[in-house]
């Protein structure tokens, strides 16, 4: 009896020596790995389609391209003091010349001739994580996209499943119009509201694009000599679209970017040709009718919005959530969508000039440059970079040099 008792201390005991071994490997291997991704000398970070940091890039995915497991393999080789991609995973130092094997692909087309998969090459070329497939307009199949099914306005669709499919249902379009859909190669310019615009006579130039994108209430009637008089979409949110039926443009696409929520009821109520309700948590008045009938209205894809936001920008991830400093403007989420949807990429009116406070703010109106503040939502200086490195590589033209 007492040498069983014996026994069975002895063997408490190994089994308690055994546990607190493995507790100090597991613990060691922790306190590791913690050393590893708070190390500032480490590397630069790369995060996920939706701005979680995943670390120095070293694990490839089975279904990376190759030019991401060479940017990958190119990390690991040369080390973190020469690697050649920021944190975001764009190209540290970008050349203002096309690369070799671009320039020897696109050399035998004429001057002027539409480029095929141009903006997307070069945007590759600089930013090896870019994938182009991604539609530009929810369509009936929108619950099966993993990359926006998780994440609340404006990031994703999560909890607007009902009002989504009802705004479909009637709809019924989720493509450009046949026209635009059968080209071979598609020219884009998205059209920013900024003062630069006035006064440069780009109109007869803008219209000859095959997609003109505008945004918000900016007017096209008595501005068609600077900014044009052709509009394919018009991009907006509740608060920014106009209010009056009459300034909308016949032969367009209103196109809703749903910032929250309340943007998706508005819209099944512009739709349905419902009452429109002020009590609905709207910053601002609203538009309470829209000249469109259902076909002609489309949603945004809001993947371009969190794209924008945390693979391009990087802005704060917050959960996920809106928050102070991390929604892109308006701007650049056309210019995102662009990217994914057409051949070669402009601009035009982009940039806003501080040191010029007496300058127009818009092109539309006399408000000056002094009167912008400092944006809650917004981080305009980060957009700017972002968007200095797509005319820096070509990859977008900025026609009014605002950028």
């Amino acid at each position: 009896m007492k040498m069983g008792l014996v026994v069975l201390v002895r063997n408490l005991l190994l089994t308690l020596c055994l546990c607190l071994v493995l507790g100090f490997m597991y613990y060691a291997a922790w306190k590791l790995h913690l050393l590893r991704w708070e190390d500032p000398n480490s590397g630069a970070l790369t995060f996920d389609s939706v701005g979680r940091t995943l670390g120095s890039g070293l694990a490839v995915d089975s279904g990376q391209s190759r030019t991401q497991k060479e940017m990958i393999d190119a990390r690991a080789t040369q080390g973190p003091a020469q690697s050649k991609y920021d944190r975001l995973g764009f190209l540290l130092k970008l050349d203002s010349k096309l690369p070799a094997e671009l320039a020897t692909k696109y050399a035998n087309l004429s001057d002027g001739a539409c480029k095929p998969g141009y903006a997307s090459a070069l945007m590759t070329a600089i930013f090896p994580k870019f994938s182009r497939p991604a539609p530009m307009f929810l369509d009936d199949s929108f619950r099966k996209w993993a990359r926006i099914r998780d994440f609340v306005p404006p990031f994703g669709i999560k909890g607007q499943d009902n009002l989504i499919k009802a705004i479909l249902s009637a709809t019924k379009e989720y493509h450009l119009t046949p026209a635009l859909d059968s080209l071979s190669c598609r020219r884009c310019i998205i059209i920013g509201n900024g003062g630069v615009l006035a006064n440069k006579s780009l109109g007869a130039r803008i219209d000859d694009y095959d997609i003109v994108v505008r945004l918000n209430s900016a007017p096209v009637k008595g501005f068609e000599k600077d900014v044009g008089g052709k509009t394919t979409l018009r991009i907006t949110y509740p608060e920014g679209a106009m209010q009056r039926p009459e300034e909308y443009e016949k032969d367009s696409l209103f196109v809703l970017a749903g910032f929250k929520w309340q943007d998706f009821k508005w819209l099944k109520y512009i739709v349905y040709k419902e009452k429109v309700s002020a009590s609905d948590g709207f910053w601002k008045s609203v538009a309470t009718r829209v000249p469109k009938e259902p076909p002609e209205i489309r949603i945004l894809n809001p993947y371009f919005i969190q794209e924008a936001a945390f693979s391009f920008i990087g802005l704060p991830f917050n959960h996920g959530l809106m928050g102070r400093g991390n929604i892109p403007t308006l701007g650049t989420v056309a210019v995102t969508m662009a990217l994914h949807s057409c051949d070669q990429v402009a601009v035009a009116g982009f940039g806003y000039d501080m040191s010029s406070p007496n300058a127009p703010l818009h092109y539309y109106e006399s408000v000056r440059m002094a009167a912008i503040k400092e944006s809650w939502t917004h981080n305009i200086q980060r957009e700017k970079e972002f968007l200095r490195k797509l005319v820096k590589a070509h990859v977008i033209t900025d026609l009014t040099s605002g950028i």
